[in-house]
């Protein structure tokens, strides 16, 4: 029976959750290693519009989506416009079909790992006659959209667990626009039948059980396999220093990084990593930002072939006037504001720790 490796992941940046599908999609079509890939995962929230979507389900003005920190993304999936956010486990399942060529079975596993989880906490759902997904009744619990290429899967499910169901109000979730119909979540089901609400953990675990049977896999936990740290650096004035890395490590703009070594705590790695890229040694504060993100190929080879990381985000502050000393990692530095360091930065989890540390 072919493998399917589970990571049981954190927050993930929409975009990285993006490229993180392509990165297993290449290894699946590599069979390297020989077995596919499920990622349960929880993102920032966004909008994201299926190949069949219409903007006229997205009832929000771009202004609140903005101001309330929503990202809007078209994808290859199907379906219409859904919500993610979190409190919601999403799962992608990059799965190899070409052992069972059926969509239908595949769709109808996903929807039957979301009902047999709710089931696990003595909840009853069901299929619905005219609409994808699981359903408590008239209301929505779980989401389908699903992408293939060469039998080859991407996209997935979105299972509410706990989600501000307030940013549902932001679209016609699925553009299902039926009035007798609505959208629910785990914890206000329970709630509602005064049962106490597991974690997104122990949902996630629930999913992970049921969800390789259902698809003739055999599970394998697989964890993240480097930890890492960035540190935003803001000068007297608030602008935000970054470094542009030697054009052999792949010549962008970033603020400072640096993996975790053995026994190190991110903190220890935040405050060690500033001082050997830039000369600093100043306190570093966590910014509350945890992530995690698939390896590029190219870093991956020079790793060891590691897949997944996990980034804890830091700032600090240097006194007027400073001015880096850098390692061999880096060929240029310069000071920005923070709208422009963050468009300068490629990677969407560094852009929204230099957003958080002007923010603080």
């Amino acid at each position: 029976m072919r493998r399917l490796l589970v990571h049981a992941l954190g927050r993930v940046e929409y975009r990285d959750g993006l490229r993180l599908m392509e990165l297993a999609g290449e290894q699946v079509r590599a069979r390297a290693p020989d077995a596919d890939h499920l990622f349960l995962l929880e993102h920032p929230p966004v909008l994201t519009l299926g190949r069949g979507a219409g903007r006229r389900n997205v009832l929000a003005s771009p202004a609140w989506l903005e101001k309330q920190g929503f990202e809007l993304h078209e994808t290859d999936r199907g379906g219409d416009v859904t919500y993610h956010g979190p409190g919601q486990v999403v799962g992608y399942p990059v799965v190899d079909l070409s052992d069972r060529r059926d969509v239908r079975r595949y769709v109808g596993a996903l929807e039957e790992a979301m009902i047999r989880t709710c089931a696990d906490w003595g909840l009853a759902a069901e299929r619905h006659p005219e609409h994808r997904g699981a359903w408590v009744g008239t209301r929505k619990i779980g989401a389908v959209g699903v992408h293939l290429s060469r039998w080859i899967t991407s996209h997935g499910f979105a299972f509410n667990v706990a989600p501000d169901m307030a940013h549902f109000q932001a679209i016609v979730p699925c553009g299902i626009d039926d009035p007798r119909l609505g959208v629910t979540s785990l914890a206000r089901e329970l709630t509602e039948r005064g049962r106490p609400v597991p974690s997104l953990a122990e949902v996630q675990d629930r999913l992970a059980a049921h969800l390789p049977a259902l698809l003739g896999r055999e599970p394998e936990e697989s964890g993240v396999d480097l930890r890492s740290v960035a540190v935003v650096v803001r000068g007297a004035d608030g602008r935000v220093l970054l470094l542009r890395r030697a054009p052999e490590r792949g010549g962008f703009w970033q603020p400072v990084t640096g993996r975790v070594e053995p026994g190190e705590s991110p903190a220890a790695a935040a405050r060690r990593e500033l001082r050997e890229e830039t000369g600093a040694d100043v306190p570093v504060e966590p910014l509350g930002y945890e992530h995690d993100f698939g390896i590029e190929p190219a870093l991956a080879a020079r790793l060891g072939g590691a897949f997944l990381a996990r980034e804890t985000a830091f700032a600090a502050r240097v006194p007027a006037g400073f001015a880096p000393s850098l390692s061999d990692e880096h060929a240029a530095w310069g000071w920005y504001q923070p709208a422009e360091a963050a468009e300068l930065t490629p990677y969407a989890g560094l852009r929204r720790a230099v957003r958080l540390a002007a923010g603080a």
